[in-house]
C-alpha cells in the first residue's frame, strides 16, 4: 500500500526560473538507467525547521552545527555559530526574537515554535515556495495532506492542538494568527509531514518540513533512506532500483525495531494509515519469538508451542508463564530506562531472557542497546564492545546491510575495539563500517570525512607500524 503525504501533483515548464533541488537521472535513448544503491535521488532544504530546545545551548539555531556559539543579544535564548548563520536566520527570528523575550521566563514548546515558524513563513509569502522532486513537478506547503478530519476524531491530538493554539495566541502578534480552521490545517500538515533532522550519529536534533521529499511513501522494508548534512535532507537508495519511479521509492517514517502490531498502531496514530507493506504482511518469526529449549537449535518458536517445529524438543510445562514473565519484566525495565540506561538492569534482563526469548527477539535487541549505552556512559569499554558485537548481527537482520543504522552500529563497535587497543579487529570492523556508510551517507558526507576516514587512516597507520615492528 502506498500512502501519499501530498494532495496533488503540480507541473511547470522546464523554463521555470524557480530554484530546484533534485537529482537528474541519466537516460540512454530515452530509457532511464538503473539507479544503483548509494545514489542520491533528491536533496532538499527545509521549508521551515526548528532546533530541539534540549540542544539550543550547544548547537547553532540555524545550521545545527556544534562548537563555539554565541547567544542572540535580543532574546538571549537562541544561539548562532557565526554572523552568517545569524543573518540567514534573521528573516524568521526577527519575528520570534521580541516575542521570545516578551514571554520569558516561559519556554515555548518545540512544537509551538515550529508551528509559529510555519505561520511566519506563510505570512512572508512562503505559500508560493516550491519543492521540486523532478525537473518539472513540485509541492507547495498547501499541497501537503493535513488529515484534519482524522485529527478532529483524535482526542489526544485535539488536546495538543488546543494547547498549542493557546501558546500561539500569547506568542505571536494577533494580526499574524490565522483563523482556527486554517490553524488546524497548519497543525495537521506539520504533524503529518515533519522529518526528524538527525546528526551523524542518527540522533534527532530537531524537526523540519521538506516539500519535495513529501512525495516519498513509507515502508517497513525501505529501499531508500533519509540522512542529513546539517539541515539539508538527502534521500539515498539502499538497493538497486530499475528506474526512478517515485511510487516505488520508500523510506521509513518510524523506528523499525518494533513488532508488526506496534508499527501499524504507531503509523495509524501518527500518519492515519494502515501499513500494508511487505514486512507487515509477512508472518512474524523473530520479532516476538521464543527460544527453543534445545540450546543448539536457533529455530524461532512460539511461546504456545509444545514442541519445537524444527528439532522436536519439548517445552517445559511452565514455559508459557515464564515467557510472559520475562517479557513483562523486559518491557517494564525498558520503559523505566526511557531516558537513561542502567547497566545492572540491562544485565539482569539479558540474563533472564537467555533460553526464554529468542536471541533475535526485539526485546533482546532493545535490551542490548540499553546495555551498550549504559556501559559507554560508565566507560566500561570492554562490556560495551561485547554487547555491540552482539547487536551488529541483529541490526543486519532487521535493517539490512546498507542501512545507516547498520553502518553506525559497525562504526560504534569499531571505535570500542580501538579504545581497547584491538587494532587489527578494529581495522576490520571499521573498514566494514566505511563500506556501509559510503552507501548510506555518501563518500563526501561529513560522517565519512570527519569521523570514519580519520579513524580508518589511524588504524591503518597503526597496523602498518605494528607489521614493521615499530
Amino acid at each position: 500500500m502506498a500512502i501519499k503525504r501530498e494532495t496533488a501533483d503540480k507541473t511547470v515548464s522546464l523554463n521555470n526560473p524557480c530554484k530546484m533541488a533534485y537529482t537528474m537521472v541519466s537516460t540512454t535513448n530515452g530509457i532511464k538507467n538503473e539507479i544503483k544503491k548509494g545514489t542520491t535521488i533528491i536533496t532538499a532544504e527545509p521549508f521551515t525547521f526548528v532546533l530541539s530546545s534540549q540542544h539550543r545551548t550547544e548547537r547553532c539555531d540555524y545550521c545545527f552545527q556544534s562548537g563555539k556559539i554565541s547567544r542572540c543579544s535580543g532574546c538571549q535564548y537562541v544561539y548562532y555559530c557565526s554572523k552568517n548563520c545569524q543573518r540567514r536566520g534573521w528573516i524568521t527570528h526577527k519575528v520570534e526574537c521580541p516575542n521570545i523575550k516578551r514571554v520569558q521566563p516561559r519556554i515555548i514548546p518545540d512544537a509551538g515554535r515550529m508551528m509559529a515558524r510555519i505561520i511566519i513563513k506563510l505570512h512572508q509569502g512562503g505559500a508560493d515556495e516550491r519543492g521540486y522532486y523532478t525537473p518539472t513537478k513540485y509541492r507547495t506547503f498547501y499541497d501537503l495532506m493535513s488529515h484534519v478530519s482524522n485529527i478532529k476524531e483524535d482526542v489526544s491530538k485535539m488536546e495538543h492542538f488546543t494547547s498549542l493554539s493557546m501558546v500561539l495566541l500569547e506568542f505571536l502578534p494577533k494580526d499574524m494568527l490565522p483563523e482556527p480552521k486554517e490553524l488546524l490545517e497548519i497543525f495537521g500538515r506539520m504533524s503529518v509531514n515533519s522529518f526528524h533532522i538527525l546528526d551523524t550519529d542518527l540522533t534527532s536534533l530537531g524537526v523540519g518540513i521538506y516539500l519535495g521529499p513529501s512525495i516519498i511513501d513509507h515502508s517497513c522494508k525501505p529501499n531508500a533512506t533519509a540522512i542529513f548534512e546539517g539541515t539539508t535532507l538527502i534521500i539515498r537508495t539502499l538497493c538497486d532500483l530499475p528506474t526512478l519511479d517515485w511510487t516505488k521509492v520508500h523510506i521509513t517514517y518510524i523506528d523499525l525495531l518494533k513488532d508488526t502490531k506496534t508499527r501499524r498502531a504507531e503509523l495509524q496514530q501518527s500518519y492515519f494509515f494502515w501499513c500494508d507493506c511487505e514486512r507487515c504482511n509477512s508472518p512474524e518469526t523473530m520479532e516476538i519469538s521464543a527460544a527453543c529449549p534445545n540450546k543448539t537449535c536457533m529455530n524461532p518458536c512460539s511461546s504456545t508451542d509444545t514442541n519445537c517445529s524444527k528439532c522436536g524438543e519439548k517445552f517445559p510445562d511452565d514455559f508459557r508463564d515464564e515467557f510472559d514473565r520475562v517479557c513483562e519484566l523486559s518491557v517494564y525495565q525498558l520503559e523505566r530506562m526511557a531516558n537513561i540506561a542502567y547497566l545492572d538492569a540491562s544485565r539482569m534482563c539479558l540474563e533472564r531472557q537467555q533460553g526464554i526469548l529468542h536471541p533475535y527477539n526485539l526485546l533482546v535487541v532493545r535490551m542490548l542497546e540499553m546495555a551498550v549505552a549504559a556501559a559507554i556512559d560508565l566507560d566500561r569499554w570492554d562490556e560495551a564492545e561485547v554487547f555491540a558485537a552482539q547487536l551488529v548481527s541483529r541490526y543486519l537482520f532487521y535493517y539490512g546491510e546498507t542501512h545507516p543504522m547498520t553502518g553506525q552500529m559497525y562504526f560504534s563497535w569499531g571505535k570500542l575495539l580501538s579504545l581497547q587497543m584491538k587494532g587489527v579487529q578494529a581495522l576490520e570492523v571499521v573498514t566494514k563500517a566505511a563500506q556501509i556508510i559510503k552507501v548510506a551517507f555518501g563518500e563526501n558526507h561529513s560522517k565519512m570525512r570527519t569521523e570514519v576516514k580519520p579513524l580508518l587512516d589511524q588504524l591503518m597507520a597503526e597496523y602498518h607500524m605494528s607489521k614493521n615492528g615499530y
